[in-house]
């Protein structure tokens, strides 16, 4: 099984987000998309070309990334949660997901998108 290859991005931190961008240039990896909150992040994931997604637990405003967790997993999306704080802080019924933690490396982000595949 092969690595995902189309990768969306949901982080609400614009540094955050354009370096995850890079990361995934540098891995030969391609932005299936980027959102910074719950609404545009399930435009993203009803459009379609997704392999995997990597997911900021808090969003701005208060947000979980929880309900797209939920429409990912309907829809066989793999995805890893990104935090910086502890497992604790993910659903219950989410804690099983692979977890990414901040301060992301590259190396980081490769195994945990390499382990999605």
């Amino acid at each position: 099984m092969s690595s995902p290859q189309n990768i969306l991005i949901v982080e609400d931190e614009p540094l955050i987000a354009l370096m995850l961008e890079d990361f995934l240039d540098v891995l030969g990896k391609k932005l299936a998309g980027s959102a910074d909150n719950i609404a545009d992040a399930l435009k993203l994931i009803d459009a379609g070309g997704i392999d995997a997604a990597i997911l900021d637990v808090n969003l701005r405003g208060g947000e979980k990334s929880f309900p797209i967790a939920d429409a990912l997993a309907r829809n066989n999306i793999p995805f890893v949660f990104a935090s910086g704080g502890l497992a604790e802080s993910i659903s219950e019924q989410h804690r099983d997901r692979a977890t990414l933690a901040k301060p992301f490396t590259m190396d980081g982000v490769a195994k945990a998108l390499d382990a999605l595949g």
